[in-house]
């Protein structure tokens, strides 16, 4: 879809690449390198992470979100269990049976709460309903979080220890889906650590494509998930998931991490989310959603002013829930923004 002026809202995953991330696989380019992740850069990229997270970890590089969040998924919960995320949460809603296929079978049971948010209460009553130690019951093995979540928002520190510590108290594992992590990030002003094994994750998807990369996403095993590994690892190539040439992905984490450039592309992106959700909402005949926490805005239009903005040449998508869904990028401009709020009247 060309869109007229550059009114691209459609999604994060439309953008181009960081002239950064293009600039690091011409260099992966030069000569050759061992296999499979065996390579310098690759372990480069590992000692990245190491200092970016304050802790040992285990890094395995995928070239998609679905496949890191179903790898992560198959060594962290047994075929006859079951992984609890919420209702809308992408595992559930976006990825074809991805997980219960990698899983061998393992149920996901979706559950409530505002904003795409798991509530407290909807996961202290599933996990009431569904023992662990009765024969015909799937016990619950896993508890995803989505972060940022799938209506863009972001769960506060409290909020992850809230459900985290009953999932824990169930002996469950924990999977953070991180494919706008860095969005999420800035936006709290913590830290990696503090968003993830600080408060219990066991492992984490963490995406760089939507934010600069071309492919590269990245299945990070922290310190009480590590043994994980050979495992994950026969999994990922078993299903035909582990590249030859990984260096061409760990390249592009690694530009992507040098001098907090991910976390500069996330504050561009929520910077100009922020706008446009404050621009539209000022709008006649448009009505916010959900608030706005990162690079996505979710916002209810009446059918004139949304052929009103198509017809100007915005794209954004029509979502399930009947609002619209506006994503700003790392390269989205004030001259994007200035252009659509022009257009809304």
């Amino acid at each position: 879809m060309r869109l007229i002026g550059g009114m691209n809202f459609l999604s994060d995953t439309t953008a181009p690449a960081h002239p950064a991330i293009l600039d690091a696989l011409t260099h992966a380019n030069q000569g050759f390198a061992s296999s499979y992740g065996a390579d310098p850069v690759s372990a480069g990229v590992k000692t990245q992470l190491c200092e970016i997270f304050e802790t040992d970890l285990e890094v395995v590089f995928t070239v998609s979100g679905t496949a890191s969040n179903a790898l992560a998924l198959s060594v962290l919960c047994p075929p006859d269990a079951m992984v609890l995320c919420h209702d809308e949460a992408h595992i559930h809603r976006d990825e074809r049976g991805a997980p219960e296929f990698f899983t061998r079978g393992a149920k996901l049971l979706p559950l409530a709460g505002s904003h795409a948010k798991i509530a407290p209460e909807a996961l202290s009553d599933a996990l009431k309903q569904w023992p662990s130690d009765f024969v015909h019951a799937t016990p619950p093995a896993v508890l995803s979080l989505s972060q940022l979540n799938e209506s863009g928002c972001a769960y506060t520190l409290d909020e992850l220890e809230s459900l985290i510590g009953l999932a824990k108290a169930r002996d469950l594992n924990i999977h953070m889906d991180g494919a706008r992590f860095s969005n999420a990030l800035v936006s709290l002003g913590c830290t990696p650590a503090e968003m993830t094994w600080k408060a219990g994750v066991d492992i984490l998807s963490l995406g760089a494509t939507k934010n600069g990369a071309m492919a590269s996403e990245a299945v990070i095993l922290f310190p009480s998930a590590r043994d994980r590994l050979p495992q994950l690892l026969a999994n990922q190539k078993r299903a035909g998931l582990m590249l030859p040439k990984m260096r061409y992905v760990s390249a592009q984490m690694a530009a992507w991490l040098k001098d907090d450039l991910w976390l500069d592309l996330a504050r561009t992106a929520n910077a100009a989310a922020k706008r446009l959700s404050e621009g539209l909402s000022a709008v006649d005949g448009a009505e916010l959603v959900h608030p706005t926490h990162g690079n996505e805005v979710f916002i209810r239009l009446e059918d004139a002013l949304a052929a009103r903005l198509r017809e100007a040449g915005a794209g954004f998508y029509s979502w399930p829930d009947g609002s619209a869904r506006f994503v700003a990028s790392w390269c989205t401009t004030d001259a994007d923004i200035s252009a659509l709020l022009d257009a809304a009247g």
